[in-house]
């Protein structure tokens, strides 16, 4: 294999690609058309330069001003501390929310994640990371407004979609509702499960303030009627930590929601006797007369939304998958466990 040959299976920045197809223009300008949006490889925006990627075999192409597609690349387009584009287009948003911020917003003033893409959308905010994905957003972007289809909780980070259009908005919460929109997230909970793999099935009520969920038995929820709900969520353990000085573990979990509830995750490991790391809700060790000295110190659920799965809303056959990585404290606080002192 000759050398030539190598680097063309390993790949190669795509910036070194866009100047070989269009050899007559210069390297700033061909840099400023991957950054505005507007060089796609098989179909996807690529907004990174230097992003390695292999002979495109005559799929890179430069677009006009109107790009129908953003793929922001694993870590995304930052536009606010706690907020990064994952993929825009026309009928799809895909965001990485941090921690402490609201999905959508409860009240108008509320600061979150729906509202600061609107703002982002509509010119009032302007990207953090401007070096990474451009120096502002294609002109077509501006029209839209993201709309709600999902949340997560305000202290669980990780990724969730909204649409840009109404119609868009339907097709994604039909799938919510046949459960082919696949979720999973992280979670670490204090407490060993009896088993590697398992499901949890419950009944889920919620209390008169919407505040928190109880588990109820079959008879409560026929008594309940429309009231309860269904909860399904499946399991898989990934590690476990020995807590120092005691016989008791956190155990790291990977969860697949088959429904949506409200809390569903945090209400039903709580019931199994594996309540989440800092759930001020659901763990006693973390409610006001309990002693701190019994806790893990976190300041929020140890939840994270890890990969969201799903059918793109205008394109039906095409299936698409988006992962966020670990937040900074849920990375901290896994190396504190292994290390023994957390």
């Amino acid at each position: 294999m000759t050398a030539a040959d190598s680097t063309q299976r390993q790949g190669r920045p795509l910036l070194e690609w866009l100047l070989e197809k269009y050899a007559d223009t210069p390297k700033k300008r061909a840099k400023q058309w991957i950054l505005a949006g507007r060089v796609s490889v098989n179909g996807v925006v690529i907004r990174q330069p230097n992003a390695i990627i292999p002979d495109p075999s005559g799929t890179l192409e430069l677009l006009d001003r109107n790009a129908t597609a953003l793929d922001c690349g694993p870590d995304g387009w930052q536009i606010h501390p706690r907020v990064a584009i994952l993929y825009l287009d026309a009928a799809l948003a895909v965001v990485n929310k941090g921690p402490g911020l609201l999905s959508v917003p409860a009240e108008p003033e509320d600061l979150s994640a729906l509202g600061i893409l609107a703002d982002f959308l509509s010119g009032k905010l302007r990207a953090r990371d401007r070096g990474v994905a451009g120096r502002s957003l294609p002109p077509a972007y501006r029209q839209l407004e993201p709309l709600p289809v999902h949340r997560l909780d305000q202290y669980t980070s990780g990724v969730f979609c909204m649409a840009m259009n109404p119609a868009a908005r339907q097709r994604l919460i039909d799938q919510l509702k046949v459960h082919s929109m696949k979720r999973e997230y992280v979670a670490y909970v204090e407490g060993r499960p009896p088993q590697a793999n398992g499901t949890w099935r419950n009944w889920l009520k919620l209390s008169a303030d919407e505040l928190r969920q109880f588990v109820v038995s079959d008879a409560g929820a026929k008594a309940a009627n429309a009231e309860a709900s269904e909860a399904v969520t499946h399991y898989e353990k990934i590690a476990e930590f020995p807590l120092a000085g005691s016989r008791q573990v956190v155990t790291k979990l990977r969860l697949r929601l088959e429904t949506g509830r409200k809390h569903q995750i945090r209400a039903q490991a709580a019931h199994a006797g594996l309540p989440l790391v800092g759930d001020r809700t659901y763990h006693p060790k973390y409610h006001g007369d309990a002693p701190k000295a019994a806790r893990i110190e976190f300041p929020r659920q140890a939840l994270h939304a890890e990969v969201l799965s799903l059918d793109h809303p205008d394109k039906p056959d095409t299936r698409m998958t988006w992962t966020a990585a670990l937040p900074k404290d849920l990375r901290q606080l896994e190396a504190a466990l292994r290390s023994g002192r957390a």
